[in-house]
C-alpha cells in the first residue's frame, strides 16, 4: 500500500479538504510572526521528514481501520524518513462543526481504543500496558509512540489548535535521538518553553513533564484540555480488553 505522502506530493496531487488541510499545516509550521513552539517539528517540516496520512471523519465506522492501516505503514518505514520524522494524520471534518474540546477528547480515546484492537503485533514487552504506570506510552505494530492531538475547538491553547482534527504521532526512536545529548536537549526544551509561552494564550499545561519521571503519565499529555484540568483516569482500555478476552 501507499497510504503516506510528503508535502511536495500533497501539494501537487491533492485537492479538496486534503489540500486545504495541508495548506493550513504549512502555514502553521512556517509562520514567522507566530513561531510554532516545537522546534523539531518545524525542522522536520522544512527537511521533509514528516509523512502525512488522510482518514475519514472521527465518527465514521471505517476511520479507525484507516488510521490503523496508515500507522502500520508508517511503523514499517519511519526509520527511512529522517531523524525528526513524525506522522501527521488529518481527519475529514472542519471547524464548522460545533464540537467541544471534551467531545473531541472522547472521539480521540475512542479511536485509540479501536485502533489497538486492530494491532497485529504484540505490545512491546518493555512497555507497561497499564497507562497509569509512568513508563507507559501508546504502542502500535511493535513501536512506542508519543501521541499529540489538535482540534478546531481549542482556542486558548493555540499549540493544540488546528482547523481539522489532527494527530501527530512521533516514534520514541526520534525522541531518544533528541535526548541523546542532554545539554542540547535541555537548551532546546528551554527555547521550546519560551516559544510556547508566546504562542499560547494560557500558561503551559502542568502535565507537560518528562517521560519516565515518577510523576509523569504520558497519556495526560496526548490530549491537553484548553485549561489546566486533566482527566483523573486514562480512557485507554487495552489492558481491560485483554483481560476480557481471556475470560
Amino acid at each position: 500500500m501507499n497510504l503516506l505522502t510528503t508535502k511536495e506530493k500533497a501539494q501537487h496531487h491533492l485537492n479538496g479538504w486534503k489540500l486545504n488541510a495541508i495548506q493550513h499545516f504549512e502555514e502553521k509550521m512556517t509562520n514567522r510572526q507566530h513561531l510554532f513552539p516545537c522546534i523539531p517539528a518545524t525542522q522536520a517540516f522544512a527537511l521533509s521528514h514528516l509523512r502525512y496520512g488522510f482518514v475519514g471523519h472521527p465518527d465514521d465506522d471505517l476511520t479507525s481501520y484507516e488510521l490503523a492501516q496508515v500507522l502500520k505503514e508508517y511503523s514499517e518505514n519511519y526509520r527511512h524518513f529522517g531523524k525528526y520524522t513524525t506522522l501527521i494524520v488529518l481527519f475529514k471534518g472542519s471547524h464548522e462543526e460545533n464540537i467541544t474540546v471534551e467531545e473531541y477528547e472522547q472521539k480521540y480515546w475512542n479511536l485509540l481504543n479501536k485502533v489497538t484492537e486492530l494491532d497485529e503485533k504484540r505490545w512491546p514487552e518493555h512497555i507497561p500496558q497499564d497507562p497509569h504506570e509512568n513508563e507507559w506510552e501508546f504502542c502500535f505494530h511493535g513501536e512506542p509512540y508519543f501521541m499529540y492531538c489538535a482540534t478546531p475547538a481549542h482556542t486558548h491553547r493555540n499549540s493544540r489548535s488546528f482547523p481539522y482534527f489532527m494527530m501527530a504521532i512521533t516514534p520514541r526512536w526520534v525522541l531518544q535521538q533528541f535526548n541523546a545529548s542532554p545539554d542540547y536537549a535541555a537548551k532546546m526544551k528551554t527555547k521550546i518553553r519560551k516559544r510556547l509561552a508566546a504562542y499560547d494564550h494560557i500558561e503551559a499545561h502542568p502535565e507537560l513533564k518528562k517521560y519516565g519521571e515518577d510523576d509523569n503519565y504520558e497519556w495526560k499529555q496526548y490530549f491537553l484540555h484548553d485549561d489546566e484540568t486533566a482527566l483523573s483516569k486514562c480512557p485507554f482500555h487495552r489492558a481491560q480488553q485483554l483481560m476480557n478476552k481471556k475470560k
